[in-house]
């Protein structure tokens, strides 16, 4: 599998292209703020054409340049219940926080919705660009959170590292912490049961890819990240 990352121009999401190899169709994953130049020149460079767009939950600074790389044939993919985000995320926003991200690029924030818009459910398979990707429901960091899970690993990772499957965590996972649940559709205890129930179970050989920051193995948060000790699977 070919997968490039690289951060959006705001809160530094992570944006994932994924393909079979160069020269193929790919899935773009959580097209953040500011994306549109960096992703352009990552499908120059590989020649890649995107086939969906895939979304791990609908805050803005996952979604915010969903609609310009989406048209045509092309889908934007979100979980049931975070499907309402797409109507307008932009509301969602603290004024503050959206002045800020104002100021910073010099112009008002605008949103179209997604002219495609699909809805995905927790464990349904989707093939894509030629790769089988599951849907894994997490919701606390919002009610339609979802990791996306692919039975292969990017090219070029080091074989005594044992990896042998691939997780998009969104903002469930990060590297030594977990997304956050004091905003708006977030939930505490629902978070506590997707750790338990759906990220312990996944095997240590698991790369994640994360929303934000760098990327991790389920062996390495299993022994070390604070909000999985002392949950059981």
């Amino acid at each position: 599998m070919l997968a490039v990352a690289f951060p959006a121009a705001a809160f530094a999401t992570n944006c994932y292209v994924l393909a079979t190899g160069p020269g193929q169709e790919c899935l773009v994953v959580d097209p953040g703020i500011g994306v549109e130049d960096t992703l352009r020149e990552v499908l120059a460079e590989h020649r890649l054409r995107p086939a969906a767009v895939l979304l791990t939950h609908g805050h803005l600074d996952h979604v915010y340049s969903v609609t310009p790389v989406c048209g045509g044939d092309t889908a934007a993919y979100i979980h049931t219940d975070d499907r309402y985000r797409l109507t307008d995320p932009i509301a969602s926003l603290a004024p503050g926080t959206l002045a800020m991200m104002e100021q910073q690029f010099g112009q008002r924030a605008t949103w179209r919705e997604p002219e495609t818009v699909v809805e995905v459910t927790d464990r349904q398979t989707l093939t894509l660009a030629g790769l089988e990707v599951e849907v894994l429901h997490a919701p606390g960091h919002t009610e339609g959170s979802v990791m996306f899970g692919l039975a292969v690993v990017p090219e070029g990772l080091p074989a005594d590292e044992g990896l042998d499957r691939t997780m998009v965590s969104g903002d469930v996972l990060f590297a030594g912490s977990i997304g956050r649940t004091d905003l708006p559709g977030g939930d505490h205890a629902a978070m506590q049961r997707s750790l338990r129930d759906v990220v312990l179970p996944l095997p240590d050989s698991t790369l994640v890819l994360t929303g934000h920051g760098p990327a991790t193995t389920m062996r390495r948060e299993r022994g070390t990240n604070p909000y999985l000790q002392g949950l059981t699977a």
